[in-house]
């Protein structure tokens, strides 16, 4: 159970202790850890949603933008290579290529190596647009990260995150 500093107790406190009171045999710490980094990523996602919403995109619509934006110039790859990257379904990328389409934001040309393909690219809009929405998303991200950290206590929590992570993808 957390007790360390009573002026900082979280609903994950009150939850712990719930189940130390029902089921005291129960070891918590995992339950600590995960619940916190749960509520801390949904918090983050919804905060960041709100960001790129400004800029007329949802977080979807964002993803496939800055997946262009990173592949580097020509800012330019096939739908294949976003579902992939994104983890979605062909279908799911169309309905998103569709509508970034509609905005000017991404253009789809014919593969130039392959008749039967597509390329995606970014347009000078979506270029500009995602260059600021990402800086805006992670203006967000930072302000809550530094409220709470100094650069080496960060990165330190970044090591371990990243180590937790390593061993759930194993």
């Amino acid at each position: 159970m957390s007790t360390r500093d009573p002026r900082h107790r979280d609903d994950v406190d009150a939850i712990v202790e719930q189940w130390g009171r029902e089921r005291p045999d129960l070891e918590t710490p995992a339950m600590e850890v995960f619940g916190r980094i749960y509520r801390l990523a949904r918090g983050m996602g919804e905060r960041t949603e709100k960001e790129y919403a400004a800029f007329g995109v949802s977080r979807g619509e964002f993803d496939v933008l800055a997946a262009l934006r990173r592949s580097g110039e020509p800012f330019t790859l096939s739908p294949r290579q976003l579902s992939s990257t994104l983890m979605l379904t062909t279908g799911g990328m169309t309905g998103r290529l569709d509508k970034l389409e509609r905005a000017g934001l991404v253009t789809r040309s014919p593969d130039p190596d392959d008749r039967r393909a597509l390329r995606v690219s970014l347009t000078a809009r979506g270029l500009a647009l995602v260059d600021e929405a990402v800086a805006a998303g992670l203006a967000a991200q930072t302000e809550v990260l530094t409220a709470a950290f100094d650069e080496e206590r960060a990165a330190e929590l970044a090591g371990m995150l990243r180590e937790l992570l390593a061993v759930l993808e194993r």
